[in-house]
């Protein structure tokens, strides 16, 4: 969490406009293919790893969007589920793929509620729990379940504390005897980490297995993951990308001579080993591990980053993903960044994450990324996420992208920290303290990241700009991406902020676009029957939908056929999300497709200008 890290810093220094096809258009549902609402016979296929991407059963690259649900698994409110209910969890995940454009999330789970007596799994959490992802799975979302944990355990902490925590169950801090918690002068609830003797040594304890305390949280995650399988349908478990094993690893206590690599190394990744087995013996054996270096490894601030990113770990793929988080520690510090994000602001930051996960022979994932909404650095917010989107989407700035595309590497895959329903609404007695009941925010250590919120009449609204959030990317590429970029057009506060402005060389280009939104993907095709598919935001209705590609022009495109090369349909789930579907039967040639909201009625001359732009365009700067 973005606290975790930055706020120790300070003291250190809807439905669209058109119904598209049936959802039996094309060819014949593939053998085990899921019913969820709108699919189409390429949909629903399991997610693997192959030659460093995810990759579904099409050999589509795929992208995974969307975000973190929720921070309510910290809270006792709800018995450490992300939702009261079901119905909860698909209002939820009908707004997620509706309004925030996601395709995945990342599900939090509580070790202290699945086990919450030494040897007892509770069975009836799981199933709870199972019921809340397969809301998610049945609007088409793809779910990595996460065992959350922060400061281990809330257990830890008093009930008068300033902090919480979450993660352990009672019994382990109670059998560990450790010492009050205390942090001396920590008004920040991430200093805890490295000041709070109770928890720097129940992590320590966790990761050195004292007391067989991590032997019982592997025997609880292997029992979990075979209850989720066994009581899933299988087109369900076909939408489970893989597993979070731990959240935000850190030694705690180092021990004589080891460093953080070493630690890695050494502990940490013997547990990964240890996870994966557990995968395989509960039937996750074609799932990944999406595993997490040391949480201070790509740091933003020279003092505090920690060396690691899993460096003796060998070639991860295709049983593990590189899986980080980046917060921009200098921003929420409120010292070391004064001023607000802009163009490729992290494109260095994530640019590492590309290159740990190219050397590791697997995909990237930012797990968690995100900005406080409230409070005295908030006003950073809009461009802060704006960069880091960015940097998701393309390793370069703006300024740079038009003129060298090529290097704009991989699309990186991301979940947005967080989507909680209950934000402000909530009802929480920290620490069990019925004197101390926290209903602002997030409802856990004065955090609030919340990309969304329950109107009075339940409905569900966002708090962030939609054109953030709804956003254009490649969610699955028939072949290989060589390029992409996304201009959202996001606002902070009446300002319009435009980073990758289409060139002056263009200038039909520039006149198709006007001051819309625009997408432009290239890819290299690889002769696979499955269409490649960008989403389409609800900012994009189908009269102001405009596409230019060397496949085809089209305004307000047609339904998707297997034999229209440009068309459009519905996601799957039913929750009235588009995508574009591009359709070329060749192989090993270069494609490019920009699409756009910003002509409502261009013509065929300007259509076939700026076709012609771009055509000349991509022969010189992709090879």
């Amino acid at each position: 969490m973005p606290n975790t890290r930055a706020r120790l810093l300070v003291v250190l220094v809807v439905l669209c406009g058109f119904l598209c096809g049936s959802p039996a258009a094309g060819a014949p549902p593939a053998a085990g293919a899921t019913a969820v609402p709108g699919s189409l016979w390429f949909d629903g296929s399991p997610l693997t790893v192959r030659d460093g991407r995810f990759t579904d059963a099409h050999g589509r690259e795929v992208v995974l969007r969307g975000y973190n649900v929720s921070g309510e698994t910290k809270l006792e409110e709800n018995g450490g589920l992300p939702f009261a209910s079901v119905a909860d969890a698909r209002k939820s995940a009908t707004a997620l793929r509706a309004l925030g454009g996601g395709n995945t999330v990342r599900f939090l789970l509580s070790w202290a509620h699945a086990e919450p007596a030494r040897g007892r799994v509770d069975t009836a959490y799981l199933a709870a729990a199972t019921a809340q992802m397969g809301a998610f799975l049945d609007a088409g979302i793809r779910v990595y379940p996460d065992f959350h944990q922060d400061l281990h355990s809330r257990h830890l902490f008093d009930p008068d504390s300033w902090y919480t925590g979450d993660g352990a169950p009672k019994w382990v801090v109670d059998a560990g005897d450790y010492p009050d918690e205390f942090c001396g002068v920590c008004p920040f609830w991430g200093q805890n980490i490295t000041q709070n003797e109770a928890v720097k040594r129940a992590s320590y304890d966790f990761w050195h297995n004292a007391r067989g305390v991590q032997d019982a949280f592997l025997t609880t995650a292997e029992k979990t993951m075979a209850y989720v399988r066994q009581h899933l349908t299988p087109g369900q478990f076909a939408g489970l990308a893989g597993f979070d094993p731990y959240n935000e690893p850190h030694p705690g206590l180092l021990a004589p001579g080891q460093t953080s690599r070493t630690w890695e190394r050494d502990v940490l990744w013997p547990f990964y080993e240890r996870f994966r087995a557990r995968m395989d013996a509960a039937g996750w054996q074609a799932k990944p591990a999406f595993v997490e270096p040391n949480l201070f490894w790509n740091a933003n601030l020279d003092f505090q980053r920690q060396e690691g990113g899993l460096l003796d770990a060998g070639r991860l793929g295709p049983r593990y993903v590189l899986n980080t988080h980046f917060y921009d520690q200098k921003a929420i510090s409120g010292v070391f960044m004064w001023g607000k994000a802009d163009d490729g602001q992290y494109a260095g930051d994530f640019g590492a994450v590309r290159d740990r996960a190219a050397a590791a022979g697997t995909p990237g994932i930012v797990s968690e990324f995100g900005h406080p909404l409230s409070g005295t650095v908030s006003d950073k917010a809009p461009t802060v996420l704006k960069a880091m989107y960015q940097a998701l989407d393309s390793r370069l700035p703006g300024a740079r992208w038009w003129a060298d595309p090529a290097a704009s590497g991989p699309v990186l895959s991301g979940t947005q920290w967080q989507w909680d329903i209950y934000h402000g609404r909530h009802h929480e007695p920290m620490n069990g303290n019925p004197g101390k009941v926290l209903t602002a925010g997030d409802a856990w250590n004065d955090e609030d990241l919340s990309a969304v919120r329950l109107d009075d009449d339940g409905t569900a609204v966002l708090r962030q700009d939609a054109r953030l959030l709804d956003r254009v990317y490649p969610s699955a590429t028939a072949g290989a991406t060589l390029a992409f970029t996304y201009e959202d057009r996001s606002r902070d506060g009446s300002t319009t902020l435009t980073w990758n402005p289409v060139p002056a060389s263009l200038p039909d280009v520039a006149r198709l676009v006007g001051s819309g939104q625009y997408a432009l993907l290239l890819w290299r095709s690889d002769g696979g029957p499955a269409p490649t598919e960008l989403h389409l935001p609800a900012s994009f209705p189908a009269s102001v939908t405009t596409v230019v590609s060397d496949l085809g022009t089209a305004h307000a495109p047609p339904a998707y056929t297997p034999a229209t090369p440009v068309g459009v349909a519905p996601e799957p789930g039913g929750t009235g999300a588009r995508r574009l579907l591009l359709t070329t039967p060749d192989s090993g040639v270069p494609h490019f497709a920009l699409v756009t909201n910003g002509a409502t009625a261009p013509s065929a001359g300007l259509l076939a200008a700026a076709r012609a732009e771009l055509t000349a365009w991509a022969a010189r700067t992709v090879s």
